[in-house]
Parts: C-alpha cells; sequence; structure tokens
C-alpha cells in the first residue's frame, strides 16, 4: 500500500519547458539549440541546481561561454527573462489537494536552484507539501541515487511505500531502482490521475 506521492517541481508542479520556450524566441533551430547547450543544458545550470554556484556566478559563467561562441547577446535575454515561463500548474494543485485529503503524505524531490526554490514558496506552490528536498539544499542532482535518499533519510519513508512522479524518464527510471514505483508524467492531469488509479491510489 501506498502512503506517500512524491512530485518532481519543474514540468510537473510548473511549466517549464525550456526547449518551447527557445522556440518561440528564437525561431532558429541552429540557434535554439546553441544556446539551450549554452543555459538550460550546460554544466553551470546542473551547478546551479546544486547549489554549488550562485545565481551571479553561474550566469557570469554562461555568459562568458556565450561571448566565446558569439552567442552573447541571446544568452543574456534568456538568463533575464527566463523566469516568466514558471507558471504554477492550478490542476497539480488540487491534485496534491486531493491525495491529503485521503490521507496520503505528499513531498517534492526537485532538481532546483536557491533562488528558484524560494520563488515557487513565495507563490504558494509548496504550501500544501508535507516536506521535500531540493538539489540544492544537498548539492546532489537526480538522477543520482544519494538526493532520492535523503528524502528517505529525512522523513523517515520507505521506497516501497512512495509514488514518484517526474517528467525525465532517467529520473523516474532511478527511483524504480530504489524501489520506489515511478510515473513519468507525460501530458495532462487527467493522465496522471488514472496512471495513479493503476497504482491504486484512491482519490474517490
Amino acid at each position: 500500500m501506498y502512503k506517500s506521492i512524491v512530485f518532481d517541481l519543474g514540468g510537473v508542479m510548473v511549466d517549464f519547458a525550456p526547449r518551447a520556450y527557445l522556440v518561440d524566441r528564437i525561431c532558429n533551430e541552429e540557434i535554439e539549440e546553441q544556446v539551450y547547450d549554452l543555459t538550460f543544458g550546460s554544466e553551470e545550470w546542473k551547478q546551479l541546481d546544486a547549489g554549488l554556484v550562485s545565481r551571479f556566478d553561474g550566469n557570469q559563467a554562461m555568459l562568458r561561454n556565450a561571448k566565446a561562441a558569439g552567442r552573447e547577446f541571446e544568452v543574456q535575454g534568456v538568463l533575464d527573462d527566463w523566469l516568466h515561463i514558471l507558471r504554477p500548474r492550478r490542476r497539480m494543485q488540487e491534485l496534491v489537494r486531493r491525495l491529503k485529503n485521503h490521507g496520503y503524505s505528499v513531498y517534492y524531490l526537485s532538481n532546483i536552484p536557491e533562488d528558484v526554490l524560494a520563488l515557487l514558496k513565495e507563490r504558494g506552490v509548496l504550501d500544501r507539501f508535507d516536506g521535500g528536498v531540493a538539489s540544492c539544499e544537498v548539492h546532489v542532482n537526480k538522477p543520482d541515487p544519494r538526493i532520492y535518499q535523503a528524502l528517505l533519510d529525512q522523513y523517515g519513508l520507505k521506497a516501497s511505500e512512495c509514488v514518484f512522479i517526474d517528467d525525465n524518464l532517467a529520473n523516474v527510471q532511478a527511483a524504480f531502482t530504489l524501489g520506489f514505483v515511478g510515473i513519468q508524467m507525460k501530458e495532462s492531469v487527467g493522465t496522471l490521475i488514472r496512471s495513479l488509479a493503476t497504482c491504486n491510489v484512491a482519490l474517490r
């Protein structure tokens, strides 16, 4: 019997589609890929998620790399603007409320920088959660097994009693290897609810 539901944040609780954002912003496939690799797909972005560099230092490093690649203008624009894509998903917040009402504990497990975590807290996205672990706090990113274990240890959870939901397949597979039931969120909230039902997670 499952007792706890664990949610990723970006791409699950809030909209986060950086490639689609770059398509809308740039409208040139080659440049989009270059800018993605210099920002969202960069080593510096992973370090920000892991809390290993400050936002200022991470951005400065990305801009240095962008200048060397001749993409400083595009990367500066993205760094100045990208936060607006993090729109809370109201139906997901409603799902969290329903799960809580049915007696489930609800946690988050997210690759997320300190400033973005603070922003989501300010916006009330995390208000209904019983707790969670952010990569910036433990200095480890998914799919490293240590971040999943950190969640289990901090809250005294058993992986076999947890359902883990993430939009990234590699993260779901890592959770599965540790004993979680994993669900990859691909499309609508309705599809996710049906997937939860197959796990006998009651919502009625």
